[in-house]
């Protein structure tokens, strides 16, 4: 026999696999590889295991730890192809919670058993900040998709047979129906912080759905008075080393969006004070272009926005409305007032009109209502009335 399986505990199989005799000791070879599931997960290995030597590419198991193995991932890719802030993530997730639960973990003998109890615990008792114990499923299922892409580049690698994060099914995240403001609302928050520095940071927001750290990072030379458009073309970021400013993370995000009249005015007034500002600091002003600053020039940092923010929404009674909700504040106002979704899905940045549906869905009933309305008003009503009127005669 080639190979077989033998039981070692509760879940537990040994795989044993028979490679002849060494040539040189004459000793018999054999293969051994430890399985966590059931005994049809390791006769599926088996048969993997033999197909590879029959192919004459099997790959040892790696002796390499998980955690050995993922440190030098997320070293592999830091300032390569990762944004800063997700790099600073990617990071976190690593070594505040991955590596501490399953980094002692052999690479090759990594199973799909391992993943599935730390997904499980995690969900009781993953915190590490003292804010609780449980992790919400979002965010455990994030952990799975960062262990998933380290482990097939390890496939990729050839350091390990398969992928084991593709026979889990990972907790699916938790739906997020945004919060967003009502025209009323609206009104209040942008008389409230008229004449503040969170002024324009809202008002930004509202007409244009740009998102926090593009609008952060716009600079003057960016916005078109005379044909009143802005063009996104880079973003301000915080990472461990403080803040920086990049270009948006993809083609789409690199955008034009057009600005309602009176949005442009604010603008010119606001540029008329900076100059003021700028005058009465002379070579202390520090001249970075951005739109939203200190009097200095110095920019606004991203936490600052979202704090005050809250602090606002505090103080008007508002409750449940992130920063954030002011981007899907804007685009639900145009996607019920029936503009086209190609349209929303440019001015937001996003990739594909299919993430501009998934996310808003929520509004299509509202619109689906107006268009039965729509068509009752200016067509059916006036056909019907007149056949009611002849079959009356």
């Amino acid at each position: 026999m080639r190979g077989h399986i033998r039981k070692g505990g509760k879940n537990i199989w040994r795989i044993v696999v028979d490679l002849g005799r060494d040539a040189a000791t004459g000793k018999r070879k054999q293969k051994w590889q430890t399985v966590y599931g059931t005994k049809k997960d390791a006769e599926r290995v088996l048969r993997e295991i033999l197909t590879q030597i029959d192919k004459n590419t099997y790959i040892e198991p790696c002796k390499m730890t998980l955690a050995e193995y993922l440190t030098k991932w997320l070293q592999s890719h830091k300032d390569y192809d990762l944004a800063p802030k997700t790099y600073e993530d990617y990071k976190t997730i690593v070594e505040k919670h991955l590596i501490p639960s399953l980094g002692h973990i052999p690479l090759g003998k990594l199973q799909p058993f391992h993943l599935q109890e730390y997904y499980v615990n995690a969900l009781k008792n993953g915190r590490k900040d003292g804010r609780g114990q449980n992790l919400s499923r979002t965010t455990v299922n994030k952990h799975h998709r960062v262990l998933h892409r380290a482990l097939e580049e390890a496939v990729k690698m050839q350091l390990i047979l398969r992928n084991p994060a593709d026979l889990v099914e990972p907790p699916k995240p938790e739906e997020y129906n945004a919060k967003t403001l009502t025209l009323e609302e609206i009104e209040k928050v942008l008389k409230e912080a008229y004449g503040s520095r969170m002024y324009l940071p809202v008002l930004l927001a509202i007409s244009t759905g740009m998102r926090r750290g593009e609008i952060l990072g716009l600079r003057w030379r960016d916005i078109n008075f005379e044909e009143r458009t802005i063009s996104v073309v880079q973003t301000l970021q915080r990472n461990s080393n403080g803040l920086e400013y990049r270009q948006p993370k993809t083609k789409k995000s690199r955008r034009l969006i057009e600005l309602p009249a009176s949005v442009v005015e604010e603008l010119k007034k606001h540029r008329l004070q900076q100059k003021k500002e700028r005058l009465l600091l002379g070579e202390a002003y520090k001249d970075n272009d951005l739109v939203c600053c200190w009097p200095d020039g110095s920019p606004l940092k991203p936490d600052w926005v979202s704090r005050n923010w809250q602090n606002l929404c505090k103080k008007l009674g508002i409750k449940g409305v992130r920063y954030h909700d002011l981007r899907h504040t804007h685009s639900t106002l145009l996607m019920s007032w029936g503009v086209p979704t190609k349209v929303i899905s440019e001015r937001l940045g996003h990739s594909n009109t299919q993430i501009t549906d998934d996310i808003y869905s929520h509004v299509l009933p509202g619109i689906q209502r107006e268009v039965a309305k729509l068509l009752e008003e200016r067509i059916f009503a006036r056909i019907y009335k007149d056949t009611k009127a002849q079959s009356s005669v």
